[in-house]
């Protein structure tokens, strides 16, 4: 992780005119904030507990992320609902901590194989949404869309099968939040590679990518980055 981010840092002059940030485990956090201080780059949490201040032993809380200097955390992340269960209701009250604390947070959402073979790509992405937007905590929105078949696999939607994902979440927070639908950032997550992040950040509702094992190999990651300036 310590030459990832050295070679991050070194790198980062070429990365102009857009938003990078980087979300390490926990315990890299504080090597992330040193390495990266200075730089156009900012960084934030794969997590964050839904307790407020008090007894939670080995919880994170949003004010000690707020602390380390982070940005952002992404919340209701594919695996997290997968591998602890998480659900629509605790995604809520995690989102809820972060903007209370100060966080952007990033609302993930997505379906898996069997539910887009099912056709019901559309329903669970909008009630994934639905919980948030309906508790009013949103204003200017951080929205990821990860297809969970598409996470680690190799396997990505083609450039046509997100755009109408992200069409359709723009679609519902035009509902919500009118005007600031538009300056929201919907972000794509599922196997983005240098090879096809290009035609994929260039659809009009794809505002980006939440990078997950590309982000591993620095350089791979720079040409991403790239692909979106």
């Amino acid at each position: 992780m310590a030459e990832l981010l050295k070679v991050l840092r070194e790198k980062s002059p070429e990365i102009k005119n857009i938003d990078v940030a980087v979300c390490p485990a926990y315990v890299f956090l504080p090597m992330t904030a040193e390495a990266l201080k200075d730089t156009a780059i900012t960084w934030g949490a794969q997590d964050v507990s839904l307790a407020e201040a008090g007894a939670h032993t080995g919880d994170i809380g949003a004010e000690m992320l707020k602390d380390w200097g982070c940005h952002y955390v992404l919340v209701g992340h594919s695996e997290r609902r997968t591998d602890h269960g998480e659900s629509d209701d605790q995604v809520v009250k995690k989102y809820r901590r972060a903007v209370e604390a100060g966080l952007q947070p990033v609302l993930c959402v997505g379906e898996t194989l069997q539910q887009r073979e099912a056709g019901k790509t559309l329903a669970i992405v909008e009630q994934q949404l639905k919980t948030v937007l309906d508790t009013g905590v949103g204003k200017e929105m951080i929205i990821a869309y990860e297809p969970v078949w598409a996470i680690g696999t190799g396997k990505t939607a083609s450039a046509a099968q997100a755009q109408e994902v992200h069409a359709f979440i723009r679609q519902q927070l035009r509902k919500q939040l009118g005007s600031r639908a538009a300056t929201s950032r919907i972000l794509y997550g599922g196997s983005v590679k240098a090879e096809n992040a290009k035609e994929l950040f260039t659809q009009t509702d794809i505002d980006g990518g939440l990078i997950g094992g590309a982000s591993l190999e620095v350089n791979e990651f720079i040409e991403i980055c790239k692909a979106a300036i």
